[in-house]
């Protein structure tokens, strides 16, 4: 175990060498799957005899220690998390301790992909605010996954249909209802940053949109509950076609858009997307110091390969103003002389991690 202070980690090592798996292990101290979005059972490694976990020692702002951790559980082939040594209840328990958001190479192509990438990254901020946020989104996706079975197996119970249809309303329009409120907090942060952020991290217009977000921005909560319940009704006929649902917060949306070209996120360029993508980032990190006192963990692999050097230098700044502990990875050092002086230098070979001296060249 390795102690860490507040401030920038820099992992560098070769493709291969293991520094994405850290990052995972870190995502998977907070709920959900993590970083690769795994499944617990895919994760175990093939031939291992010992399951898989993962454990941490955290420190408050307070100077409290608690050991959180977490594992497969191979006879049931589930997901285990500990705090201090006793069983939680679940996963959600790692919340009290733990946030985090993190940046993939994958991610940088959000703009460009279909609305589901964009819901899931906006509902994974809003988690580091609101954890109960998961479990309705968890219980929409549920009910709508066996309102679907049933109307395709077409044995469909009417009062049982009719019970899940209401579940999908009730958590459908406070998903929404979150989402929407979420999403001016975070425009507000992304106004705040200065002159300096700008001018190399640029400002967004960001807008929660989908059918539910629309209605709930012009008729009161009960009366879109009451639509989109007549709604799910009217297109089950649809929906045993072609599964899912016609229409829901399983649709919702977040668009962005470079505030002073007044471009959408997906006519800008690459090196602007990614730009849009940090800026993103930083805004939320302002937005959990300002509500809870500290930012979230970030992860960020491999941010600094496509920026260039006062992209870079501007990047380290930020974060290291942001006051979080960040975790970055790269192939080369140099890509990260910038942040020398800020940051904790390790580097990772063959699943080994030994700390770093002085930046030198890779190769």
């Amino acid at each position: 175990m390795i102690g860490l202070r507040t401030g920038l980690v820099v992992l560098c090592g070769p493709n291969g060498a293991g520094k994405t798996n850290i990052l995972e292990a870190i995502s998977l101290l907070t709920p959900g799957r993590g970083l690769r979005s795994a499944k617990a059972l895919d994760m175990q490694r093939n031939k291992s005899p010992q399951p898989w976990g993962v454990s941490a020692k955290i420190s408050d702002q307070t100077g409290i220690e608690n050991k959180i951790a977490t594992g497969l559980n191979p006879q049931k082939g589930q997901r285990i998390v500990r705090i201090n040594g006793a069983d939680a209840k679940s996963q959600m328990a790692l919340s009290d301790y733990l946030t985090c958001l993190w940046l993939t190479p994958q991610m940088d192509r959000l703009f460009l992909e279909g609305a589901s990438a964009r819901r899931q990254f906006l509902d994974r901020m809003i988690f580091a605010f609101d954890p109960s946020h998961s479990g309705r989104v968890r219980r929409y996706e549920n009910a709508m996954r066996q309102r679907s079975k049933m109307l395709q197996e077409g044995q469909a119970d009417p009062v049982w249909l009719t019970s899940l249809e209401s579940q999908m309303a009730e958590t459908g329009i406070a998903i929404s209802a979150a989402r929407l409120e979420f999403v001016v907090r975070l425009q507000d942060s992304c106004s705040c940053a200065d002159q300096e952020e700008e001018n190399y991290f640029p400002k967004l217009r960001l807008t929660a949109k989908g059918t539910i977000e629309n209605l709930l921005k012009n008729m009161p909560a009960v009366e879109v509950e009451r639509a989109f319940t007549y709604q799910l009704k009217q297109s089950r006929t649809q929906d045993a076609i072609v599964g899912g649902a016609a229409t829901g917060s399983h649709k919702s949306d977040m668009d962005v858009v470079y505030q002073s070209k007044n471009m959408p996120a997906s006519q800008c360029s690459t090196g602007e997307q990614k730009a849009l993508l940090i800026s993103l980032v930083l805004a939320h990190g302002r937005m959990m110091a300002a509500d809870r006192g500290a930012p979230p963990i970030l992860l960020m692999d491999e941010v600094a390969a496509h920026l260039d050097a006062a992209r870079r230098y501007a990047l380290f700044e930020r974060l290291h103003a942001l006051g979080g502990q960040v975790w970055m990875t790269g192939t080369d050092p140099v890509l990260f002389e910038g942040a020398q002086n800020q940051a904790q230098f390790f580097d990772v070979e063959s699943a080994q991690i030994t700390p770093k001296n002085r930046l030198q060249k890779a190769g």
